[in-house]
């Protein structure tokens, strides 16, 4: 069984009632093995390519890149993508910070979760492929209205079964539910998998971690291949996605004409579920 090496930082939620998007937080990291005291020099000389060329890259190509760098025994198997709602330039700042501040800096296979960004490489090709290892989170005391919980779940289902559809497999909605305010929705795929796949993914989340955010007012689950978040602010900013583009999965062409607004102030500190599936 190949070691695994969990490592959580510490996670603060930005969030307020009004139309503000949320600041940049490190979320998880999963480190694989084997996990070696030092990295052989052409395999080191390998993921510094890599990992330059995902910052530098992704924030050229609507958010998404992926690459390798080596070859045979040192080749490493690279992809990074930021939220479908950042502009270039907060896509750059995440992956700048993911890249040059990353754990697990021994380890030849690793994934590591930002709110604004994406990163994972390892030395086996995981292209095209989703995984069943995911993170979420929650805060356990904020619980919804019984009414609201449901239309919320409705709203997400029906959230799920169109962002596979759409140009980046990125997709955000509002639901009014009355006096309880609005709650936001978004979810996204990585753009190396397909639509059907992209589809199982979500589905895999919402089953996995059912019990997790029963009744949350707000939760967040992560995985290797997309994500999905419900909160009752807007913790996305206002964005356009390109005009009269088509992106085939994988795609990388294409620069982003994004809009950021200010970001949220206040916070809470949320209860960590963190799961792993191997």
């Amino acid at each position: 069984m190949e070691l695994l090496i969990i490592v959580l930082s510490t996670l603060m939620l930005l969030f307020t009632p009004s139309s503000c998007a949320d600041s940049n937080q490190k979320l998880a990291a999963v480190c694989s093995g084997p996990d070696n005291a030092t990295l052989d020099n052409q395999l080191q000389i390998s993921f510094n390519n890599l990992l330059g060329a995902l910052a530098t890259n992704a924030p050229l190509h609507n958010g998404f890149y992926k690459d390798t760098a080596g070859r045979g025994s040192n080749k490493i198997y690279g992809l990074t993508q930021c939220r479908g709602d950042l502009s270039a330039t907060n896509c750059a700042a995440c992956l700048k910070n993911a890249t040059m501040n990353h754990v697990c800096s021994t380890s030849v296979s690793v994934t590591i979760w930002y709110k604004w960004c994406f990163i994972r490489y390892s030395n086996e090709s995981f292209f095209g492929i989703w995984g069943r290892s995911a993170a979420a989170y929650s805060n356990e005391t904020d619980l919804d209205d019984p009414n609201v919980v449901s239309q919320g779940h409705n709203f997400m289902n029906d959230l799920v079964s169109t962002a596979p559809k759409q140009p980046l497999m990125f997709q955000t909605a509002v639901l009014d539910v009355g006096e309880n305010g609005k709650r936001f929705g978004m979810a996204q795929c990585t753009r190396d998998i397909n639509s059907t796949d992209c589809a199982k993914c979500f589905d895999n989340l919402l089953v996995t971690f059912r019990t997790t955010i029963e009744r949350k007012r707000r939760w967040e689950v992560y995985g290797n291949g997309c994500n999905l978040r419900y909160d009752d602010y807007q913790f996305y900013f206002n964005y356009t996605l390109p005009l009269n583009e088509v992106f085939a999965v994988g795609d990388t062409g294409g620069v982003a004409n994004l809009s950021p607004k200010r970001v949220a102030i206040g916070m809470i500190i949320p209860v960590l579920m963190f799961l792993l599936l191997l």
